[in-house]
């Protein structure tokens, strides 16, 4: 069946008056949407809700092209939508907005200061005001219930007595004239950083000023995690006497292959060393909340251990050492996020289902589940009374905040900062579609229209393969994979959630392991088949495929395993060889998971479906792109895919990122993988 989401979509821009012009005399007033316009979009995020409900303070991203950055600041607008303003307007970025108690101050991370530091905006009038000045950056931070207190991250030398000892090793270090690092575990380099020795650690800082105190002193373990962790890994307790926060406190050799996330308490003074509580489980426990009256911690956990993509389920534990009792396993869900209601009674979650990230409603007492909002993509929800106020994307907007009653009803948009630029471009439509994949199991894909599309012409086809494995393109506005860039270009786009996607169930997102080049390629197979015989514009003659990441590695299992298919292929930072992809990549979880151990202990598993078997089959011209900076999947991945394609005399480019790690991230650079990308398709599609 097919379900078009042109209705919805329609509805959601027109409810902040930004209805999209597609009609043919509106048309010389605009353009095809490109990266162009992608990179300049403004971003919204990180939204808090005053103490009484009636503002909103969030995040916003411009684009500095010039500068080849994004800055942030922060900016307000009332729960009914009226009178956005700019908060902050300082040259250095913005962010990590936190009402104070009262509500008449927000508490923000900047580096206006030279370094990064907590300061205060009051919001009654005023300058902003420095709350620290601490010899190190502050990454994240939180604020206890009374104000009184800060709890923050930093990156410490664990066995340093105190921040002037870590900041004098710091500097010892870079007057060096010695460049060598020495190693003596894993984790050497880990995501886009050679590891240095220091971890985040959670320290405690009164807001009036004194000395910090590391919480987590003496453990060889970061909380927040690296490399993106941040604030909601750790909680201040009800009564401010405590924190908990997530880490592995695990023997720093086994940290490259365990997943196991405890939380743990520790006093706010140090007077005790911290107590793990989550102990008897061996997988990962992450993001404590405690309910509004103090009385349950929840948090998310996982139940097997070394499984990266598991259902996360949410547990409540009476506090502080009552009863734990799993809320959610009937709901066949991994929730993101999660947040109490202000009475209690219920816990917002956001998931991905059924090729959409939506919100929900979790009953505590129950575990009745209800959906708030079904389509497109929650980033962030908060509680203001009795609505919430969320963030939503979807495949024809960036991010922009709305409003929901707590029933359900009312739902409408509060802010639309990007309407200008929306109003000036010309996107495709897209649909959603389902078809039997391998095993008879219904599989989900997207299907986008090329801009001024026309239904008596044929257009090629950009088949776009998801990274993760489990993961899902989904009804989103995204900053790298966006298929509207594709069908700002002229092509016809078709996305498959393959078995392992997420979003589906446990049991579908589970099928990958072990089955890389299985069920996937099945999927992919079909779904391809399925899109060109339901919608005849497609030419199923013109179609060239592309993929990053698990995305990029079957581009290169597609290479051999299905080469008469496609007109080109485009593998960004792709698997070449599944064997010894393990002996160079960071986190050893993952490969010991998704091919049944290591490849001395699980020899068939780690090259069952292995791209480099099959180069001899090769003959698809080929794009590789790849980064010196991506430590999941070195750029020697990208070099060996070019060396092969090129001693086989295929028709082949390299584009080589110095800068990036494994997402292109600069403005500049996106721009160039975008023209470079899309060029490719061109050369052997168009002309």
């Amino acid at each position: 069946m097919a379900r078009s989401l042109r209705s919805w979509l329609a509805s959601a821009l027109c409810a902040a008056a930004v209805c999209i012009a597609t009609a043919a005399g509106a048309a010389s007033a605009t353009h095809p949407f490109s990266v162009r316009d992608l990179v300049m979009m403004d971003r919204v995020s990180a939204p808090v809700v005053s103490p009484d409900g009636k503002t909103v303070v969030f995040v916003l991203r411009s684009t500095d092209l010039e500068a080849n950055k994004g800055r942030t600041h922060l900016w307000a607008v009332a729960t009914d939508g009226s009178g956005l303003r700019q908060l902050t307007t300082a040259a250095a970025s913005d962010s990590s907005p936190v009402y104070s108690p009262d509500g008449g101050s927000v508490y923000f991370l900047t580096a206006r200061s030279g370094s990064s530091q907590v300061w205060r905006l009051p919001l009654g009038g005023g300058e902003a005001e420095q709350v620290t000045r601490l010899p190190l950056d502050v990454d994240s931070f939180q604020l206890s219930r009374d104000g009184k207190l800060l709890a923050l991250s930093m990156a410490v030398f664990p066995d340093c007595a105190d921040l002037a000892c870590s900041k004098a090793r710091l500097d010892e270090r870079a007057a060096s004239k010695a460049t060598g690092r020495v190693y003596d575990h894993l984790f050497v380099r880990h995501w886009d950083t050679w590891e240095d020795g220091r971890r985040n650690h959670v320290f405690v800082l009164p807001v009036a000023g004194g000395t910090p105190i590391d919480v987590m002193k003496g453990m060889a373990a970061d909380s927040p995690s690296k490399p993106d962790g941040g604030s909601e890994q750790y909680a201040f307790t009800p009564d401010g006497k405590g924190v908990v926060f997530g880490t592995k406190n695990l023997p720093r050799s086994e940290e490259a292959w365990s997943t196991n996330f405890d939380l743990f308490f520790a006093p706010v003074d140090g007077s005790a060393a911290p107590r793990d509580l989550t102990a008897g489980n061996p997988a990962t426990d992450t993001q404590p909340v405690f309910s509004p009256d103090g009385k349950t911690l929840a948090y998310l956990a996982m139940k097997r251990a070394g499984f990266e993509a598991d259902r996360q389920r949410i547990v409540l534990r009476a506090w502080p050492d009552g009863a734990e009792r799993v809320l959610t396993e009937a709901w066949d869900r991994s929730p993101g996020e999660i947040v109490w209601s202000p009475d209690g009674k219920e816990i917002y979650a956001s998931a991905d289902n059924l090729g959409q990230h939506s919100l929900f409603a979790v009953d505590v007492a129950s575990g009745k589940v209800r959906t708030l909002v079904s389509e497109g993509h929650v980033e962030a929800e908060v509680p203001a009374g009795d609505r919430v106020i969320y963030s939503l994307a979807h495949f024809r907007s960036p991010a922009e905040l709305y409003v929901i009653g707590r029933d359900g009803s009312g739902a409408r948009q509060l802010t639309a900062i990007n309407a200008p630029r929306l109003a000036a471009v010309r996107m495709g439509e897209p649909e959603t579609m389902t078809f039997k994949g391998a095993g008879g199991d219904t599989v989900y894909a997207f299907v986008m229209k090329p801009v001024d599309f026309d239904p008596a012409k044929k257009y090629p086809v950009a088949f776009l393969i998801h990274g993760g494995p489990q993961g899902s393109f989904g009804n989103q506005f995204h900053y790298r994979w966006n298929p509207q860039t594709y069908a700002g270009a002229g092509y016809g786009v078709v996305m498959v959630d393959f078995h392992g996607s997420t979003g589906y169930g446990q049991k579908f997102t589970d099928a990958i392991s072990g089955d890389w080049g299985g069920k996937p390629l099945e999927d992919l197979k079909l779904g391809l088949a399925a899109a060109l015989a339901r919608n005849k514009w497609l030419d199923g003659d013109r179609v060239c495929a592309l993929g990053a990441s698990y995305g990029g590695y079957m581009v290169n299992y597609i290479a051999g395993a299905w080469p008469d298919r496609f007109r080109c292929l485009v593998v960004h930072d792709g698997e070449i060889d599944t064997r010894y992809s393990y002996f160079d990549t960071d986190e050893l979880w993952f490969p010991e998971w998704e091919h049944g151990g290591t490849p001395w202990q699980n020899p068939a598993g780690a090259v069952k479906y292995n791209p480099i078997d099959l180069v001899k089959n090769w003959k698809t011209p080929t794009l590789v792109v790849h980064s010196e900076q991506d430590f999941r999947l070195p750029y020697t991945h990208g070099l060996a895919v070019f060396t092969a394609l090129q001693r086989k005399g295929i028709p082949s480019k390299l584009l080589v990122f110095p800068d990036e790690n494994h997402f292109v991230l600069k403005p500049q650079n996106s721009i160039q993988w975008h023209d470079t990308v899309i060029g490719w398709l061109d050369q052997w599609t168009k002309k």
